[in-house]
């Protein structure tokens, strides 16, 4: 597959791909007589796994250290399991506070017309539910 059909495919621009390809976050990409890149699955693979740590916020130089562990083979799977686990935990917090800041917004649109709530009031509802949201993601663990 070109790269051209692979950046349409996984909604990724040929520049990105080539910057993953030439940063080894995705295997060089075998090439076709004519000199053009031919994506396997392999690298599709890549491409798509580094697409979605990439949207979960992990930085370039922490997907770097994933793939040097996972090119070292022996022993570095703990390694990389830490690496996504970290990142996970980092996205876990953020959606909380992101749920915790929808819930007080539709509670304001809610209220909209009756902004006339003390502030110290508005502060404890928005605390209350940060609690909530921490007590029902734990349960959920």
């Amino acid at each position: 597959m070109n790269i051209k059909e692979v950046s349409e495919r996984l909604k990724i621009p040929k520049e990105t791909l080539r910057y993953w390809e030439n940063n080894g976050l995705i295997p060089k990409v075998p090439r076709n007589s004519s000199g053009y890149r031919d994506y396997t699955e392999n690298e599709i693979k890549w491409a798509l796994f580094i697409k979605a740590m990439r949207s979960a916020g992990m930085s370039v130089e922490s997907l770097i250290e994933f793939v040097d562990l996972y090119n070292a083979h022996r022993g570095s799977q703990e390694a990389q399991k830490s690496l996504v686990k970290e990142q996970y935990e980092i996205l876990l917090a953020k959606r909380n506070e992101l749920d915790k800041t929808l819930n007080y917004l539709s509670y304001k649109l809610d209220h909209f017309e009756d902004h006339v709530m003390p502030f110290l009031e508005e502060e404890e509802y928005y605390e209350l539910r940060k609690e909530q949201m921490l007590d029902d993601n734990n349960q959920d663990e």
